[in-house]
């Protein structure tokens, strides 16, 4: 059996200010009713994903990528609400367009 993707974890020096980001750019709605207010998303396949504020108070880390139909709007979002485009729309092989993005804290993410 292969390996697939099960969990991501965004964690930052204000994870309450990332979970406003990543909820405004992806529709995510995430459940922060726990200690220390952990966001955790599910999605109906099984995969999960924690947003919050990294465990030693330092920038944390994050790299993964999110599929859209939409990549430009994504995008568009991104620069309007804080984050930094660092690679626009860029075709990487017939059919698959990747971009990528930073957030407020500077964490790389994908879009695909």
């Amino acid at each position: 059996m292969g390996t697939k993707v099960v969990h991501v974890e965004v964690t930052g020096k204000d994870g309450a200010a990332l979970q406003r980001f990543y909820g405004d750019i992806f529709g995510w709605s995430l459940d922060t009713n726990n200690p220390g207010g952990y966001g955790m998303y599910t999605q109906g396949d099984g995969l999960t994903g924690g947003i919050g504020a990294a465990q030693d108070g330092g920038a944390g880390n994050v790299t993964f990528y999110v599929h859209t139909d939409n990549p430009q709007a994504v995008l568009d979002k991104v620069a309007a609400t804080g984050g930094t485009v660092i690679m626009p729309l860029t075709e990487v092989a017939p059919e698959t367009t990747i971009a990528l993005f930073a957030d407020p804290e500077g964490h790389v993410v994908g879009i695909m």
